[in-house]
């Protein structure tokens, strides 16, 4: 009997499957931490046989390659990933038997990356499932600029054929499992929905419905910014990952915790924001864990800069350590838990700042207060309407550009909550008064702010949305 069991990693917006029969299985893009791979394949009794790798990763460290080691999996890799490891190199057209009466074929689906493979599982000779990495995703693509700008336009245009052969040798009832597109940097755009097939991407998805020119010059248009840390991922996973290490890491009292922001290194509280603006250690930043703790941090720590963490409970350390080391930030420095006021040294600083709404700025301005509006979207955000006035420095920037910040108080916002509580957390580290605008950014025209309208670019045919 056929399954295919989903491993969802929320804070990287990705999905890993387990795919197979009741003898052996599958692994699809496995993450780091293969824990739990493995105990998901023993929960189903088979021995896991493959573990397959749609392409190098840019967003994540892979434990495809522990995995294989530990459970004597064959490990199949696109032939055309320049790897430093043993694997066994797969190319368009290859197929492995899985388990009786079931078949996984490889089909070559460059964009994403040039070597970027996708995988159809087959029950007696008929596609059910294709596992499409970060080709076609759901109601979209994965972008195409994350391996060498030179060949950004050439992998968007392989993209737009990728996409057309997957719907061409598949049949309409084949679900479409995609790695990315559940939050992930790695996608072009909004990924839509949680489940698919070929059908129904065939009348949605923008890589079917459009001709190529049309795709590739919107979805150039239209791609974001791509976090930093991505930079050493595909290197990490080349180079073949150690096996990843979750042990805890020491604990740190107050003292300690001076000591290494003195030091210059980050002392990050996973607290939520509510809890840190009402008091926190000097110096340190705020990444909720219950956010995307992982993204948001890599992408702007210095890389290699020591970490220490603080939480309310052990389990919350653990699970950022979990997040963090599927990034390659692999061990925290130290960890403190427990009351935060345990966390201050005598003689050191207990801070906090204001939380406040849209309303509450739109009050502070009738009343004539002089304040700073810093906005920390991405530029395709702003791009849909920012508030008259204010000063935009990307969240992942203004740790690099804080002198930028005019000097008074600053009410800064992002589009929910959670970017507005780490820039201020990074404003308040360097002793600027800060008010954050926890809120949502729909609520600024209605508490009266001044927004101006969303940024729109004629293309000479009709208007989209920059």
């Amino acid at each position: 009997m056929f399954f295919v069991e989903t491993l969802k990693l929320e804070g990287l917006g990705n999905r890993s499957y387990l795919t197979g029969g009741s003898g052996s299985a599958v692994v699809v893009d496995p993450p780091r931490d293969i824990d739990q791979v493995i105990a998901a394949a023993a929960r189903r009794g088979g021995r896991i046989a493959y573990v397959v790798e749609t392409h190098l990763h840019n967003d994540y460290i892979s434990g495809g390659l522990e995995l294989a080691r530990v459970s004597g999996a064959r490990y199949l890799v696109p032939a055309g990933a320049a790897v430093s490891f043993a694997r066994t190199p797969v190319a368009d057209g290859d197929s492995v038997a899985v388990d009786q009466g079931l078949t996984l074929r490889a089909l070559a689906t460059p964009g994403h990356t040039p070597h970027h493979m996708s995988y159809v599982m087959e029950e007696d000779g008929r596609g059910v499932a294709a596992f499409t990495g970060g080709s076609l995703l759901i109601g979209t693509v994965g972008r195409p600029d994350l391996v060498e700008p030179r060949l950004t336009g050439g992998l968007a245009r392989a993209q737009h054929a990728s996409a057309h052969r997957l719907a061409a040798e598949l049949d309409d009832e084949v679900a479409v499992l995609p790695t990315h597109g559940f939050g992930s940097f790695c996608s072009s755009s909004q990924a839509g929905g949680e489940a698919s097939t070929i059908g129904a991407e065939r009348r949605n998805n923008e890589a079917l419905t459009r001709d190529v020119d049309t795709f590739v010059a919107e979805m150039l248009a239209g791609l974001d910014d791509v976090p930093a840390y991505y930079a050493h991922m595909g290197p990490a996973n080349a180079a073949g990952p150690a096996p990843v290490d979750l042990t805890p890491p020491r604990q740190a009292d107050a003292t300690q915790i001076a000591q290494r922001l003195a030091a210059g290194e980050w002392v990050v509280d996973l607290r939520s924001r509510v809890a840190f603006a009402e008091g926190h250690v000097a110096g340190s930043f705020n990444f909720e864990g219950e956010g995307k703790p992982a993204t948001y941090l890599a992408w702007l720590i210095p890389w290699g800069k020591p970490v220490t963490l603080l939480g309310d409970t052990q389990e919350q350390v653990a699970d950022a350590q979990r997040e963090l080391a599927r990034v390659g930030i692999d061990r925290p420095a130290a960890a403190a838990t427990g009351d935060p006021q345990d966390w201050v040294a005598g003689g050191e600083e207990w801070r906090s700042f204001r939380r406040a709404t849209f309303a509450d700025l739109g009050a502070a301005r009738a009343r004539g207060k002089d304040t700073v509006v810093l906005d920390v979207r991405r530029d395709s955000e702003r791009s849909g309407g920012y508030i008259d006035g204010s000063v935009h420095i990307p969240i992942h920037e203004l740790h690099g550009r804080l002198g930028e910040v005019p000097p008074g108080e600053v009410w800064v916002h992002c589009a929910g909550g959670m970017r507005a509580a780490i820039a201020a957390s990074l404003l308040d580290a360097a002793d600027r008064t800060v008010v954050a605008v926890d809120d949502g950014f729909d609520s600024a025209s209605e508490a009266g702010l001044p927004v101006a309208p969303p940024v729109v670019e004629d293309d000479g045919d009709e208007g989209l949305i920059a």
